[in-house]
């Protein structure tokens, strides 16, 4: 009887072994790359890459609008041969300007590429900030808080915003000032 209750139970607390209380926090990403000066420049590389593309792209727009109006003020004076020559024209200009507009803001085009070419260096400043600061405060878990993840409630003292940015060797006085009274209730431990 004995030998059997004890097989019995036996699986009961092995299960219940590993079944230990796991830690976990979550972290601000959004706020962190918000006050870093890396992240912030590379925005600004970004927008000069935009900014430049999209006027290119505008300006052949612009010149296949003058072609129309061109080809229009003169058509009555055009043999068929010379109109179709020009709407050829007309036609191989917006087929290029369209395809130019898919390479640079398509689907991983110029853009895409640059953003992730732009943004490797913060991201893997924070990334490993993140895992830094997880391995030191023994976390099982880092969750962002800006991600799509939905956290529909946070307990402050799970937020290891500061830790990360201190990591970083940015100003965490910055991040107590977004939260003031509930920071000063409850420290992250």
């Amino acid at each position: 009887m004995k030998k059997t209750l004890f097989f019995v139970i036996l699986p009961f607390v092995l299960l219940a072994l590993p079944a230990q209380a796991q830690k976990f926090g979550y972290v601000d990403t959004e706020f962190i790359f918000s006050k870093m000066p890396e992240y912030q420049k590379a925005l600004g590389e970004i927008d000069k890459f935009t900014d430049k593309w999209s006027k290119d792209i505008q300006d052949k727009y612009v010149d296949i609008e003058k072609l129309q109006r061109t080809y229009q003020a003169e058509e009555i004076l055009l043999t068929d041969d010379m109109k179709r020559d020009r709407q050829r024209t007309i036609s191989d200009k917006e087929r290029e300007a369209r395809e130019y507009n898919n390479k640079v803001f398509g689907y991983e085009g110029l853009l895409f590429q640059k953003k992730k070419e732009l943004m490797k260096s913060p991201m893997e400043l924070v990334n490993r900030a993140i895992e830094k600061v997880s391995l030191q405060k023994k976390l099982d878990f880092m969750f962002d808080k800006a991600s799509d993840f939905v956290m529909l409630y946070t307990n402050p003292r799970h937020d290891y915003t500061d830790y990360v940015m201190e990591e970083l060797g940015l100003d965490a006085k910055a991040m107590a000032a977004k939260t003031p009274a509930i920071k000063a209730s409850t420290n992250p431990k």
